[in-house]
């Protein structure tokens, strides 16, 4: 399973624990893309504390935001959009012009590695999101080739349910079926590490 299935299948799991009402999860989303989000920002912004402003309003409105995302499109570009929004948002407020072309995904991932170094992460953070990753690897690895093959489809394709029971040549409640049971599995794996007592709770976002 490759590095992006992987973080899309992570993403996923998240965001759905988030829509259920864990706090906790969507800590795990910020520390995931606060970098990514700083480094779109920052195209925008050059003061610092600025982008750090921005971006802590960024996060929140993506909570508030987020019982409605359906998975339609990926959540780094749905996350990588609110972000833009808020800094143009931020630059109107104060009269200043943003600039005349938006930072596309691929510029922010570029941008990304230079403010970790301005991170205030902890390795013991960097490990969690090692273990969590891995886990879903290791919980992908390990369903039923079904199983793996209908949510590999629906998460890391794209395809629709139709789309999905023409390819596995089988009914579209088969294969909600199956998508649900992955993601059951998917989860099962995760909770103990989620469910941690060490996760912090983002106050401002609750």
């Amino acid at each position: 399973m490759t590095e992006d299935r992987v973080s899309q299948a992570l993403d996923h799991d998240l965001v759905a624990r988030v829509q259920r009402g864990d706090t906790a999860a969507f800590d795990l989303l910020v520390r995931k893309y606060q970098h990514r989000v700083a480094a779109v920002i920052s195209r925008y912004i050059r003061d610092w504390s600025e982008v750090q402003d921005v971006a802590q309003d960024t996060f929140i409105r993506a909570y508030r935001a987020i019982k409605n995302f359906r998975g339609d499109a990926q959540f780094s570009t749905w996350l990588h959009t609110i972000a833009v929004n808020t800094a143009k948002n931020h630059l109107a407020a104060h009269g200043r012009r943003p600039p005349g072309e938006d930072i596309d995904v691929e510029d922010a991932e570029q941008f990304e590695s230079g403010l970790r170094l301005r991170d205030t992460d902890t390795p013991e953070r960097e490990l969690m999101r090692q273990q969590l990753e891995q886990t879903v690897v290791t919980a992908v690895e390990t369903l039923p080739p079904e199983l793996r093959e209908a949510i590999t489809l629906r998460e890391v394709e794209g395809l629709s349910y139709e789309e999905i029971a023409e390819r596995m040549d089988c009914p579209i409640g088969t294969v909600r079926s199956r998508i649900f049971r992955a993601r059951e599995a998917i989860d099962a794996r995760m909770r103990p590490l989620l469910d941690h007592d060490e996760l912090p709770k983002r106050s401002k976002a609750s």
